[in-house]
């Protein structure tokens, strides 16, 4: 999930600064703001490195200046913001050791070795000295040390940063650690106070850094907890401390409510409290069961999914769950995605009367991903260019060895159904291709409620690819084309693909304005000539196809979840696993409103009556937490005149409705697929 309050693209004009001079200083004639949500922070190069606004290029260069609204600008206030936080961690509690202290996500965190966990008045008392320290205009400085010896001396009592200089060879560049030391000079910030020059703390760091603390106009702590360090469970117990920071105080608010909101949403709350799925410990992390009312409302997702499909011209696929290793080194999976494969199973050996191996045990695996096996339907027989464009589909369950860290909920499992297609087609065929497969996942989505989407272009890594550059550009260049023609917003994911092609995913925003990454398009032209896939063209020859992998919903699983916070709870109608509850203002009334019941099943409509011995007001109350959209009430005026009332979770009723009119409406809603929820406005409307 992206950031939750989207940054704003300020997109500042490049400018040349001069050889010798600070970019702050070429900056000052051009009279940008240092004030508010658009204050310049850093600036950027042509290369897309940023810069602190006191550097001073060697050479006559272009930069562009960054805003403290924007993405990059937001990421460095937030770990100006982390430096500041540890310095007055180490004011509060003298002798705490420095971890690493980068920006993430919405958000820093700093990493300490400290006597003891933080308390909850910890965390206000180092907010209140941060204030201070921000309010002092301290300002960030950068310096290289002339030696590794250098920094080896200066960081004597930090025993971590110590660790990291002395690493700094072996440090992967993508992790957290790499915002310490890059790759680089290496390089520590001071920050000064600004009456006496002094300086009151540094830390090692790559930057940038904003130029002083008065540029970190609203930030906030928002939890500790315990972490390792580097990640090993084996190396010393750490606190981490998170906070977030951004460029404006409403900015920060919108923030915390929406966070707050989102608690309220979360799935993992909502599946507890509704029913729905659970998470055994006997099975294992990362394994959901579904219960009875959460599988209701997955069969109504996939065969709303499954129909469309086959309307679309999709071929049904069915593949098993557990394969030989061979065919994973054939599709590279074993040669780049090994981490995140379930160690093998030594299958099919076979001995002798005295115990001697005959036959070696082969390796299987549980399958990550079902295009390999896809792979092997397309080439079972000869297929001509008639055949193409072929789309196979399938709601395969696979298995990815997620550590336990990341495991969260339905979003991020270790066993989960992918709604995977794949389709074979000619290159002539392949930019309609493409945007035949875009438009209907975009006309899905909108099916279950979504409606407000960007796309991201993830293309290749290059340390992480298999196939010729040449090939990479032409599918690259495909996909950027197609996707501009959809006239969605285009972001730059770079070196984000997986090793086989790039990708197009769609990013959908939910009810409360978090994007969630939803389908993903990728191209391969590697694996139909890994499996050697051909079809014969219309004058004889044989040709490789080109091959579009495309998950809709990525996951059944993860797709509910998006669902269920993005409704928090209360499903549309169609979806509901209780579609309607008859509820008797006494006993006598439970026979009307049974027969009534009774023609809404007829209809394929999930409808029962409560006849418990709770009082009519404590069966709203139920119903209406268990987000039933269709409470139908019935009293003795309602028996006579042959009619219900309506009840609605927004509280609002529609009384006295005749019950053929009733059963004609609801059964119109639910077929219609309607995703508001039901009301009396639009109810009464309808009539």
């Amino acid at each position: 999930m992206a950031e939750m309050i989207p940054a704003i693209p300020v997109n500042y004009e490049p400018f040349k600064v001069p050889a010798g001079t600070a970019i702050g200083a070429a900056m000052r004639e051009r009279d940008l703001p240092n004030k508010g949500p658009e204050a310049v922070v850093v600036a950027r190069d042509e290369h897309g490195h940023l810069f602190d606004l006191s550097h001073v290029p060697g050479q006559d260069t272009v930069f562009t200046p960054v805003a403290a609204c924007e993405e990059d600008g937001r990421a460095v206030i937030r770990h100006s913001c982390a430096h500041v936080m540890a310095q007055a961690v180490q004011e509060e509690f003298p002798g705490t050791k420095l971890g690493v202290g980068p920006a993430i996500e919405n958000g820093f965190y700093f990493d300490f070795q400290v006597a003891r966990p933080f308390t909850p008045e910890d965390l206000k008392a180092i907010e209140k000295r941060m204030k201070k320290i921000i309010k002092g205009g301290q300002r960030f400085e950068r310096h290289v040390y002339p030696s590794v010896a250098d920094a080896e001396a200066a960081l004597v009592n930090e025993p971590f940063k110590l660790e990291l200089v002395q690493d700094k060879g072996n440090v992967d560049p993508s992790s957290d650690e790499a915002a310490e030391v890059g790759s680089g000079d290496l390089t520590h910030y001071d920050n000064v106070n600004p009456r006496t020059n002094e300086v009151v703390w540094f830390d090692l760091c790559r930057g940038p850094h904003v130029p002083t603390t008065k540029y970190i106009p609203a930030f906030t702590l928002t939890r500790s907890s315990a972490a390792y360090w580097r990640g090993d469970q084996s190396k010393a117990d750490l606190q981490r401390i998170y906070g977030t920071a951004f460029e404006s105080k409403e900015s920060l608010d919108s923030y915390l409510t929406m966070v707050a909101e989102a608690e309220k949403r979360d799935h993992r709350r909502l599946g507890q409290e509704l029913d729905l799925f659970s998470f055994p410990d006997e099975i294992g992390s990362g394994f959901p069961v579904f219960h009875p009312d959460g599988a209701i409302v997955r069969m109504e997702m996939e065969e709303h999914s499954r129909k469309r499909h086959i309307a679309a011209g999709y071929s049904f696929v069915n593949t098993p769950h557990l394969t030989k290793g061979e065919l994973f080194k054939k599709s590279g999976h074993l040669d780049w995605y090994a981490d995140g494969m379930f160690p093998p199973m030594k299958l099919d050996e076979e001995r002798d009367a005295e115990g001697n191996i005959t036959k070696p045990a082969v390796d299987y695996y549980a399958k990550p991903m079902n295009c390999p096996m896809h792979n092997l339907i397309f080439a079972s027989r000869g297929r001509s260019y008639r055949e193409l464009p072929l789309r196979l589909f399938e709601f395969g369950t696979v298995y990815r060895y997620e550590k336990s860290g990341v495991i969260h909920g339905l979003t991020r499992a270790r066993g989960f159904t992918q709604d995977d297609a794949h389709i074979y087609c000619t290159e002539d065929q392949l930019e309609e291709e493409l945007t035949t497969v875009l438009e209907f996942i975009i006309s899905l989505l909108k099916d279950y409620g979504l409606d407000d989407f960007y796309l991201e272009l993830s293309t290749k890594d290059p340390n992480k690819y298999v196939g010729s550059d040449d090939i990479w550009e032409k599918a690259t260049e495909t996909l950027r084309a197609v996707a501009e023609k959809s006239g969605l917003e285009l972001v730059p994911d770079p070196a984000g693909a997986a090793f086989y092609g790039p990708k197009i995913s769609v990013q959908a925003r939910d009810a409360i304005g978090r994007t969630w990454q939803m389908s993903t398009v990728q191209l391969d032209f590697n694996l139909p000539e890994r499996f050697e896939l051909e079809y014969t063209g219309s004058d004889g020859s044989k040709a490789r196809p080109v091959m579009i992998h495309r998950a809709l919903f990525g996951s059944i699983e993860r797709f509910f979840a998006v669902l269920l916070e993005h409704y928090a709870g209360a499903f549309p109608a169609w979806l509901a696993p209780h579609q309607v509850v008859g509820i008797p203002v006494a006993d006598d009334f439970s026979p009307h409103l049974e027969k009534v019941a009774a023609q809404l099943r007829e209809r394929g409509v999930r409808a029962t009556v409560d006849t418990s011995d709770d009082r009519m007001q404590k069966k709203i109350r139920n119903h209406t937490t268990g987000k039933v959209p269709f409470m139908l009430l019935a009293g003795a005026r309602d028996v006579e005149a042959d009619a219900v009332s309506f009840r609605f979770l927004d509280g609002s009723q529609v009384n006295g409705v005749p019950v053929a009119e009733a059963v004609e409406l609801i059964s119109a809603w639910i077929g219609a697929r309607t995703n508001e929820q039901p009301s009396e406005e639009l109810i009464s409307a309808r009539r």
